[in-house]
C-alpha cells in the first residue's frame, strides 16, 4: 500500500533529507525500502536499467519476465496458480536474471564510474526482489510462517546488501518497520509458531552494535485498511485490552514517555512478566482485536527501548480519499442515542 510511504511525514523526512544532503557533501544519507511488495514495479525498473546499457540483456529479460504476463498485475494470482498446478512457477527465469546481472557486474559498472555503481545496484536489489516475490506469493498458500519467514529474510537480505554496499559495511542504518517486524521474535509466540522476523536477524548477526526500539499507544486513531488491498481509512484505536503493556503504560498517566529496557532495575524486572502486546499493521480490524492484533510478549527481550505515546493521531496520506476524511463514526452516533 502506497500510503505507508506517501504521506505527509515521509514528505517532512524528505524535506530534512533534501537539506542534510545539500549541507553535509561528504556525509550523505540515503532512503531505501527493503521489501518486496514491489514485484511489477521492480521488473520495470531491471528493464529500464538493461534498456539504457545493454539491449541484448534487456530483451533476454523481458523474455524472462513474460513468464508473468497471464496473471495480471496482481501476484497473488500466480502464486495461486502455481499452487494448484494450473501454471508452472517462474523461478528459474528471476534466478537466471539475477545471476545473469551478477556476472555482467564488472562490464556494467565500468562504463560510469560511481554513478554506474549505484545504478546498477539498485537494478541488482530489484532483480532480488523479483526473485524472493516469486517465491513469497508461491509461498502465501502454503500457511503463514513460511511466506512470513520468506518476506523477513528478504528484509534482512536487503539490509545485509545495502550495509556492505555503503561505506564498505561502516555506515550507520536506521530500519523503519511495524513491531511485529523490528521485536525479536523469540521474546514473543512468534517463535513458537516457528516465525522469525528482521529484529531476531538482526541481533543474531550484530548482537550489541543494534539497537530495537518499539513503539506502544493506548488509544487515538490510525490510518490502516479493512482488508489488503482495500482503501486507507482514519479509523479509532481501541482503549487497549486489560493485561497489555500498553494498558499497564496508561495507568501510569503520562501523555508520553520512553524506557531504556537494557537497564537493570525493580521497573524492568516487572516487565519482564509476559503480557500482551497490541500490533496493528497495514491491516487494522477491531471488532476481532484480540485475535487479530494481540500476542504475548516478554518486552524487554523483545526490544532495547521502548517509546509510550498514550494517544497518538494516525498517519496523513497524501491521497486522501473520502473514506479517510470521513473517519470513524462515533460509538455513541447518532447521539441523541
Amino acid at each position: 500500500p502506497s500510503w505507508m510511504w506517501r504521506n505527509t511525514v515521509v514528505v517532512d523526512f524528505v524535506e530534512w533529507l533534501r537539506q542534510w544532503n545539500a549541507h553535509n557533501k561528504d556525509n550523505l544519507a540515503g532512503f531505501y525500502g527493503l521489501d518486496l511488495y514491489s514485484m511489477h514495479t521492480s521488473i520495470d525498473a531491471v528493464l529500464n536499467y538493461l534498456d539504457k546499457i545493454d539491449p541484448a540483456a534487456a530483451r533476454r529479460a523481458r523474455q524472462r519476465y513474460a513468464c508473468f504476463d497471464h496473471f495480471g498485475e496482481d501476484p497473488q494470482h500466480y502464486g495461486l496458480a502455481t499452487v494448484a498446478g494450473g501454471a508452472e512457477p517462474c523461478e528459474n527465469d528471476v534466478v537466471a536474471q539475477l545471476t545473469e546481472m551478477r556476472r555482467k557486474y564488472a562490464e556494467f559498472i565500468q562504463r560510469d564510474g560511481h554513478i554506474g555503481e549505484e545504478e546498477f545496484f539498485s537494478a541488482e536489489q530489484n532483480a532480488r526482489v523479483v526473485m524472493n516475490a516469486e517465491r513469497y506469493y508461491r509461498a502465501m498458500f502454503h500457511g503463514r510462517a513460511s511466506s512470513w519467514n520468506l518476506r523477513d529474510q528478504h528484509m534482512f537480505e536487503t539490509l545485509n546488501e545495502l550495509f556492505s554496499h555503503l561505506d564498505r559495511g561502516q555506515t550507520k542504518i536506521v530500519v523503519w518497520a511495524h513491531n511485529s517486524h523490528l521485536g525479536d521474535a523469540r521474546a514473543t509466540e512468534m517463535h513458537a509458531r516457528g516465525e522469525l522476523n528482521i529484529g531476531q536477524l538482526v541481533r543474531e548477526r550484530f548482537g550489541g552494535r543494534s539497537f530495537a526500539i518499539g513503539f506502544t499507544t493506548y488509544t487515538g486513531t490510525v490510518t490502516a485498511a479493512s482488508d489488503w488491498g482495500a482503501p486507507a481509512e482514519r479509523k479509532r484505536v481501541r482503549p487497549a485490552l486489560a493485561g497489555s503493556y500498553e494498558e499497564l503504560f496508561h495507568a501510569t498517566a503520562q501523555p508520553s514517555f520512553w524506557i531504556d529496557l537494557r537497564e537493570r532495575n525493580s521497573a524492568n524486572d516487572f516487565l519482564q512478566r509476559e503480557r500482551l502486546q497490541r500490533a496493528i499493521g497495514v491491516i487494522y480490524r477491531p471488532e476481532t482485536e484480540r485475535l487479530s492484533h494481540y500476542f504475548e510478549v516478554r518486552l524487554p527481550a523483545q526490544f532495547d527501548a521502548i517509546i509510550h505515546i498514550d494517544e497518538t493521531r494516525g498517519l496523513e496520506p497524501l491521497e486522501r480519499t473520502s473514506q479517510w476524511d470521513r473517519g470513524e463514526l462515533p460509538e455513541t452516533y447518532p447521539t441523541t442515542l
